[in-house]
């Protein structure tokens, strides 16, 4: 019987569209940020989550009764089914486990199964390619204080951070911005056509405190750029103004509102699954701005069915289940967004300067 499990991180988002589910959803977001303004208690925190919850959830039921309901969880468990499939199907058969940080199955309750179900040894990977602070890092913060408040000192677990630097990770997404381009018969190079990657935003005093995000999202778009062989994009970013802190600039709808062309393509860069901030901020709201303007509008649709992201996601397993380097040539390193001895990251390091992955982690495992 196996002991290995990985557990798949995932944001969440509410089956459906009530209160009953959206302001607790909402609560958790906002409590797990409320280091964005100065609070003296966890009262004091608690009571502005919900203050901050109730006032946001109207909209954001409107918009997943507009969209239908999200089909985030839907797309996450796939994953995680089909990444168990393939590692078996590469002789390692390790348990999976699709985990939400704001909806259910919450961390805490995955853990907790995973301990019932006698696991001895978890590894997190967040599927948020490009490393945040309150992502990637939250999610495994979020496993970390799930073990701890579970007591579980004999369990052995590792994690990753930032994976947007996986070759065939780069390669899908560009064939994603391809596949958009041929079947709206567009050209990425023609004058008036201008390639924008949409990044979801994020406050500017996570940037201050450390976090590498801005820099993995403008590395990334000029990776994919690159592999399309588009000199000229722009970069905007989906900010969310419910604190009234600065946010990472510029807003896309700014880019699109001052943008020189008059045919946008625009790539959700930092999402791997469809969402309400893809079906709905981008699919709705930016395109009605977009054609208002009189651009032709184009989304490329997020890869979550490309069977080459299962196969990204097992060689980003792969060397932790083994404690062996990755066979693909992936060089992992150190992560600097979360420097605990268990958890690594593909950013460790610029590329040229990278080492192979250290197999200490991997042979004493930390549960820091």
């Amino acid at each position: 019987m196996t002991t290995t499990a990985i557990l798949t991180l995932n944001f969440g988002e509410p089956s459906d569209p009530t209160p009953e589910e959206v302001i607790p959803f909402l609560e958790r977001i906002f409590y797990t940020n409320s280091s964005l303004e100065a609070h003296e208690t966890d009262e004091e925190k608690r009571v502005r989550s919900r203050q901050l919850a109730e006032r946001r959830a109207p909209g954001l039921i409107a918009e997943y009764e507009e969209i239908g309901g999200s089909p985030l969880n839907g797309q996450a468990d796939a994953h995680a089914r089909d990444l168990a499939s393939e590692l078996a199907r590469r002789g390692f058969p390790v348990r999976v486990y699709s985990a939400y940080q704001y909806t259910a199955p919450l961390v805490a309750d995955v853990v907790k199964q995973a301990r019932e179900d006698g696991m001895e040894r978890l590894i997190g990977l967040p599927v948020y390619p490009l490393c945040g602070h309150s992502t990637n890092v939250a999610a495994l913060n979020d496993v970390q204080a799930a073990i701890d408040a579970l007591g579980w000192e004999d369990v052995a677990f590792e994690g990753i951070t930032g994976w947007h630097r996986h070759p065939g990770y780069l390669e899908l997404r560009a064939d994603a911005v391809r596949r958009t381009v041929r079947q709206a018969g567009v050209d990425l190079s023609a004058p008036g056509t201008r390639l924008v990657f949409s990044a979801h935003g994020t406050p500017k005093k996570y940037l201050d405190e450390g976090s590498g995000y801005a820099r993995y999202v403008d590395e990334f778009c000029e990776e994919i750029a690159g592999l399309l062989g588009v000199d000229d994009y722009a970069l905007g970013f989906q900010n969310h103004s419910n604190r009234g802190v600065e946010w990472t600039q510029p807003d896309v709808e700014q880019v699109i509102e001052t943008i020189d062309a008059d045919t946008v393509v625009v790539d959700p860069v930092s999402f791997m699954h469809e969402q309400s901030e893809t079906l709905a901020e981008l699919d709705d709201e930016l395109r009605e701005e977009a054609e208002e303007r009189g651009l032709a509008f184009h989304r490329v649709p997020v890869p979550h069915d490309d069977p080459r992201f299962i196969g990204v996601l097992a060689d980003l397993m792969e060397p932790f289940i083994t404690g062996e380097e990755s066979p693909v040539g992936l060089r992992f390193g150190p992560c600097r967004c979360r420097p605990a001895a268990n958890t690594l990251c593909l950013n460790a390091r610029p590329r040229e300067e990278a080492a192979p992955r250290p197999s200490t982690a991997l042979e004493h495992p930390a549960s820091s």
